[in-house]
């Protein structure tokens, strides 16, 4: 295969609770844990809510760089439970990232934010989530960030 399809499997809105817990510098880069308190995940397979609870523990790396890692349950409207786990990057000019960092809109062309996505569902009817890689493009908003979500074919 010369090149990677994809197919849109869902966008995904996530809120996060406020403030940070900030864990401070380690080895790695300056940790922060952000607590997801909810949200919503819609497309035309799988559509549902995400259950409070969820984390983003973040690095900020030396190169300006966040490092994502994230853990989620998302619950679909047929009542199954599935886990979401995503590791990713953001990053971009440093005007552009004060902005956000603001909690102002930014054009999501005007920096990198991109993840691997992986899911873990006991429920038969998803099973097939357990199967896929996935890759998402994400946005920044005020209240937490969306991502459009894509199965790699």
């Amino acid at each position: 295969m010369a090149e990677i399809r994809t197919a849109h499997l869902f966008t995904i809105r996530l809120q996060t609770a406020a403030p940070p817990q900030l864990i401070g510098a380690g080895p790695a880069g300056d940790r922060r844990v952000v607590v997801v308190s909810g949200g919503t995940f819609e497309g035309a397979r799988l559509r549902g809510t995400v259950i409070p609870g969820g984390t983003d523990w973040i690095i900020a790396r030396a190169d300006g760089a966040l490092a994502l890692d994230v853990r989620l349950v998302l619950k679909a409207d047929d009542d199954a439970l599935i886990g979401m786990t995503y590791r990713g990057m953001r990053h971009g000019p440093e005007a552009v990232i004060a902005r956000l960092n603001r909690g102002e809109a930014v054009d999501p062309s005007d920096y990198y934010f991109r993840t691997a996505v992986f899911f873990e569902t006991g429920a038969p009817q998803h099973a097939w989530l357990n199967r896929l890689i996935a890759i998402a493009t994400g946005d920044r908003k005020p209240d937490g960030p969306h991502y459009d979500v894509f199965e790699v074919l």
